[in-house]
């Protein structure tokens, strides 16, 4: 893999990544005038849940659902206005988000705690956000990639995985894809996002409890231990040398998988070369399920769970939670008054009928 570190009109860092034997130079210059990134963001500690909220007021005026011929992702070609890619093609691009929730030059200053509540803890938004773009086709999917570049995409994660987990004050980097308008995508050109926290999240903070009482409780690794079970049981959708994905035994979303490595590692990086290969193999087989359970293509997200960057290494599996909110044809789950009240998941599809419904799927 080739890197290329480039810098757009108001200083953010823009790299290219390029499959080895790749010969075109990246040198395009940004040709916009474009103002200084300014972040208000603000971390703000909510004492009942014990979980940190991120404030980011100045994300209202974010581009939101342009036309094809002004989309900012795709490449910079004549006739059309500058984008936030300088080249006029690529392969995969990954860029500071202009509009992000958390970034390095993020204001620090900030009070003790939020005004009238001495129990709301404020902090800077410190953190880091960006854009990955999987190609320079508007009108592609993740789904519709070649494994080569498939390959590419991962291998570009776990590059940004180690870089991003070794900034100071970085405690947890997410990899995460969302796919389709009913998701909240503003932007339709197949890309994902990296978020790189300066806390560790509540679903992991949540998962590693859960792995230090079944240590207790079993006397053995959860991950393996569900696992295990997951593999041999009705649920499973695709599998390979390396990888298992199945419907786990108490989804939460209508269509939902988790996608796990055999061998235990901690985060993207730590995947061997077959790994990654394998890896490519059995995410292009499950979101062409995905595209194709329906007559037309779900909305999802896929949510990569990485180890915290200090904590809980040595417990924790790397796995994908890849889900949708649609439920049957023209109708989305919505998080209603349970679930988005008190946060308890009432499923409208049942594991085992879903596993057996994406099996049934014929791959085009």
């Amino acid at each position: 893999m080739i890197r290329t570190s480039r810098r757009l009109a108001d200083g953010r860092e823009v790299l290219y990544f390029d499959a080895d034997g790749t010969t075109a130079a990246r040198t395009a210059e940004d040709p916009r005038d474009l103002p200084p990134v300014s972040t208000r963001s603000q971390l703000r500690w909510d004492p009942l849940l014990g979980e940190w909220v991120v404030l980011a007021s100045h994300r209202q005026t974010r581009t939101f659902l342009p036309p094809a011929d002004q989309c900012p992702l795709c490449p910079t070609r004549p006739g059309r206005p500058p984008t936030e890619v300088p080249e006029a093609d690529y392969q995969v691009v990954v860029f500071e988000n202009r509009f992000p929730s958390l970034a390095t030059a993020v204001e620090r200053d900030v009070p003790a705690s939020a005004a009238g509540a001495p129990l709301t803890e404020l902090r800077p938004g410190f953190g880091r956000c960006e854009v990955v773009v999987f190609t320079s086709e508007h009108d592609r999917s993740f789904a519709t990639l070649d494994a080569a570049r498939a390959r590419l995409v991962v291998d570009v994660w776990a590059e940004r995985t180690a870089e991003l987990s070794g900034i100071e004050g970085v405690a947890q980097v997410f990899v995460f894809e969302n796919s389709g308008e009913e998701i909240g995508v503003t932007l339709s050109h197949p890309h994902g996002q990296i978020y790189a926290y300066p806390f560790v999240t509540p679903r992991v903070e949540k998962v590693l409890a859960s792995v230090e009482r079944h240590r207790v409780q079993a006397g053995g690794g959860l991950f393996a231990d569900v696992l295990a079970a997951e593999r041999s049981g009705p649920r499973v959708v695709a599998a390979n040398e390396h990888w298992t994905a199945f419907v786990p035994a108490a989804a939460r979303w209508p269509y939902e998988l988790q996608l796990f490595p055999h061998r235990q590692v901690p985060d993207l990086p730590a995947l061997a070369g077959e790994e990654r290969d394998a890896l490519a193999e059995v995410y292009l087989d499950v979101l062409g399920r995905f595209a194709h359970r329906f007559d037309t293509p779900m909305p999802y997200i896929a949510s990569w769970n990485q180890a915290p960057v200090h904590r809980g290494r040595e417990d924790w599996w790397l796995h994908l939670q890849l889900f949708s909110l649609r439920r049957a044809p023209g109708k989305l789950k919505y998080l209603a008054g349970s679930e988005s009240g008190m946060g308890a998941f009432i499923s409208d599809t049942t594991p085992e009928d879903v596993a057996e419904q994406l099996r049934a799927v014929v791959l085009p």
